[in-house]
């Protein structure tokens, strides 16, 4: 017997439609679970082989979960605002609002024929005014209490979707959905002080019941960024004093040279004075093609550019320092220079040893030709350090 599964599937959808086994019950005693997937972006005519596979995952769980008793809320949405819809209208000559309403009825058919146990009595469409009036009211409130801000920063852009991407979506210097080439712009935006609550965000990765892989954790814990340090102020050969951020002090007699960003703004300053800035525009153009995380991985390799007429002072030594650009100086951290202390940072040893740099040890133990002497407990005994040598 042929089994005719096109009369089936729309049965049994008929069926669910009618009934709503997946709806979520309120008011229900059960113990609650919320299964929340990512909506997708209504900006293509229909899904793409990349939706059902979230989709589904979270479609397990939430099956899981209501044979184990649970009153599942699984809803589904359209996150319709934003470029790439605008982008698909323009492309196909058709208003926004026109194309989005196609597109959220179409990738609505196409769900219901996957089968996802979504509760469609609580869809949500971002461009509906009962929903974002809400969204407007929460940002309002951010700004009011000083926690949303407009700044000019680096940011990364697609160059095919001309809209900013997420350091999660750039995958090998390409965008994620479609491909294209992504560079690092400046670009004026709206940003959260997400750092007030560096504490909380970060604790909270810990609580039990958090069932993150410890990649994400430690992804997240990267992006929050909290960190406890101290800011130094150091003499240079311009007009200019450079701050820098530092979480270990205590090793500035060690410092044999300091690094700045590739979009920090003294370089476009400092211009007429560095003598070889072809290299270091250069530099700045590659590292525009990456994003943090590509820059931030502790095992890739070491780059840079000396900026040959710049020289910096060490405030503890006197001694006069080189400056680099280098990419693994992210502009969001600190102030965007950072000094090297290439006998006690393994990062700053490997970028030393690549580029000739002297390595002072400043504080006692191990072997710094070897390898960078890090401490385990915070403790030490202080040498080649003037006035603290002993402590």
């Amino acid at each position: 017997m042929k089994y005719d599964f096109a009369a089936i599937e729309a049965k049994w959808q008929k069926k669910w439609e009618e009934t709503k086994p997946y709806a979520a019950v309120t008011g229900d005693p059960r113990p609650k679970f919320y299964g929340l997937i990512e909506f997708p972006y209504p900006s293509a005519a229909g899904l793409h082989v990349g939706h059902p596979r979230p989709f589904t995952a979270m479609d397990i769980i939430c099956r899981k979960k209501r044979m184990q008793g649970y009153n599942v809320l699984n809803p589904i949405g359209f996150d319709a605002f934003g470029l790439p819809t605008e982008n698909f209208a323009i492309k196909n000559h058709i208003h926004p609002a026109i194309v989005t309403k196609k597109n959220i009825e179409n990738f609505t058919r196409q769900l219901k024929m996957l089968g996802y146990s979504f509760d469609w009595d609580r869809v949500v469409d971002t461009t509906d005014p009962e929903y974002y009036k809400w969204t407007q009211w929460i940002f309002l409130q951010m700004y009011k209490h000083g926690l949303a801000y407009k700044t000019t920063m680096p940011v990364n852009w697609c160059t095919s979707c001309k809209c900013v991407l997420a350091n999660e979506e750039v995958v090998e210097g390409v965008c994620e959905r479609c491909g294209a080439p992504v560079i690092r712009k400046e670009k004026s935006q709206w940003m959260l002080r997400i750092t007030k609550y560096a504490d909380r965000l970060i604790d909270d990765l810990d609580l039990p019941g958090l069932d993150y892989i410890e990649r994400v954790k430690t992804q997240q814990k990267n992006w929050i960024g909290r960190s406890t340090g101290t800011e130094v102020t150091f003499k240079t050969n311009t007009e200019d004093d450079i701050t820098v951020y530092t979480t270990r002090v205590d090793t500035l007699f060690g410092v044999t040279y300091t690094v700045i960003s590739p979009e920090h703004p003294l370089l476009k300053k400092w211009q007429p004075l560095i003598q070889n800035w072809a290299d270091v525009e250069a530099y700045q153009q590659a590292a525009a093609r990456k994003s943090d995380f590509e820059r931030g991985e502790l095992n890739h390799d070491k780059t840079g550019v000396r900026l040959d007429g710049i020289e910096v002072v060490n405030p503890a030594t006197g001694k006069v320092v080189p400056m680099f650009v280098s990419d693994y100086v992210l502009m969001g951290y600190g102030t965007g220079i950072v000094m090297g202390v290439p006998g006690h940072d393994q990062r700053d040893w490997d970028f030393a040893t690549k580029f000739g740099l002297p390595i002072v040890e400043v504080v006692k133990g191990g072997d710094i030709t070897k390898e960078a002497f890090t401490l385990k407990d915070d403790t030490g005994i202080m040498v080649n350090s003037g006035f603290l040598n002993g402590m």
